[in-house]
């Protein structure tokens, strides 16, 4: 019979759990589960809860609006409720598989004095994104806008690991594992894999630093896999193993999870993990981020406004952003700084606030690879890829 724990327990639990008494705001009863409000992490300003075990924290819009999301604010995504707390210098990190010719250990020393250190800009984004915008509703975590975020990454080329560990020429896939564990044995371990090919990119990193700082731990201290341009759930947090394996991983997270129907999305194909019905959520699709202003937000008559945000893709690069106010033409916003093809970018579009009414604004990216982003979002099961135009409703006044 399967053990459906009520609420009694859920929250006895919890407070067993050292961390989880900073997770309440101050003065807040003894209930975390009372709402979906802010609550600070430790180590983190207040986030956005939706979910408390595992931990699953939102990004606030206004902390969205700099180029770099802050370490303290960036969104926090777990599957798996029991979080290691590993102190750096015990932490190690094992490099073999089947398919491996010289099986290595590595201290967080070694990784940060034997392989030359590389930095990427890159966009960090759940591949369940809006997926609490979807309509009707899909099961999982009901993120809005904020499962993103935008920072440096520093770290050493995977390939370099791979390369120490030697490759053999069966190779196929590359299999993580990271530190997080499920309450129960039965729980799946937390494992991704990738193609060798993918593996081995020149971007693809094990990093240590996010914005010039250590990693923070709620983003996979002491160590964490960087996949550029591909989703967050690749990203693997507190790693701790890397396998170099002769054939395609089969695991609950590769198999059964993060899959999208088949032709359904334009994103990077990996043949050996596809089925006649499924494909695996891969590569970010262009998509865009209105940042300046929330719904219904009154805009003063005859003020100056700018329509500001961001826009990214899973590494073309943002070729332009139009903008269409109450069912206009489609005008060019400006573009800002490129931080690099898998940073997001910058961009900026006047408003005409002469005259008292309501306004729709639509934003819509296009990548250099000429993709665009939809009308509309595709259904999918699981509400992964929400990437339709975006849209805000504001009243000038």
């Amino acid at each position: 019979m399967q053990f459906r724990p009520d609420r009694r327990h859920i929250l006895t639990t919890l407070a067993s759990l050292p961390w989880a008494a900073a997770l309440l705001p101050a003065g807040a009863a003894a209930d975390p589960l009372a709402d979906s409000g802010l609550i600070a992490l430790p180590g983190k300003r207040p986030l956005i809860k939706r979910t408390f075990r595992p931990p699953n924290f939102e990004t606030p819009p206004l902390a969205l609006r700099d180029a770099f999301t802050a370490n303290d604010a960036f969104f926090v995504r777990y599957h798996l409720a029991v979080i290691p707390d590993t102190a750096a210098h015990d932490w190690r990190l094992r490099v073999g598989g089947a398919s491996a010719q010289s099986p290595l250990e590595l201290s967080l020393s070694d990784l940060k004095h034997k392989f030359a250190h590389v930095s990427v800009t890159a966009v960090n984004q759940c591949a369940g994104c809006r997926r609490g915008l979807f309509t009707p509703r899909v099961p999982g975590v009901l993120w809005e806008h904020g499962a993103i975020g935008n920072a440096v990454w520093t770290g050493v080329r995977l390939r370099d690991l791979l390369d120490h560990a030697g490759i053999r020429a069966d190779a196929v896939e590359v299999v993580f594992n990271g530190d997080d564990a499920g309450v129960l044995a039965a729980t799946p371990r937390f494992l991704k894999s990738l193609p060798v090919d993918r593996a081995r990119d020149e971007h693809t990193l094990v990093a240590f630093e996010m914005n010039g700082r250590p990693l923070p731990h709620w983003n996979g201290a002491p160590a964490r896999l960087v996949v550029p341009g591909w989703a967050g759930t690749y990203w693997m947090k507190h790693l701790s193993s890397i396998r170099i394996e002769p054939q395609a991983f089969d695991g609950f997270w590769m198999k059964s999870a993060y899959r999208v129907p088949a032709n359904a999305f334009p994103i990077q194909r990996v043949a050996a993990q596809e089925t006649a019905d499924t494909w695996p959520v891969t590569s970010l699709l262009i998509n865009s981020l209105i940042t300046s202003h929330r719904a219904a937000e009154r805009l003063p008559l005859g003020k100056p406004a700018q329509l500001r945000g961001w826009a990214w893709d899973g590494g073309s690069g943002v070729a332009s952003v139009s903008v269409s106010v109450n069912g206009g033409g489609w005008r060019d916003a400006a573009l800002g700084k490129d931080l690099g093809p898998f940073a997001w970018r910058a961009f900026e579009f006047p408003l005409d606030t002469a005259t008292a009414g309501h306004m729709t604004a639509l934003v819509r990216a296009a990548g250099r690879d000429g993709a665009r982003q939809p009308e509309a979002l595709t259904p999918n099961p699981s509400g992964y890829y929400h990437n339709a135009i975006q849209r805000v409703e504001l009243e000038v006044a």
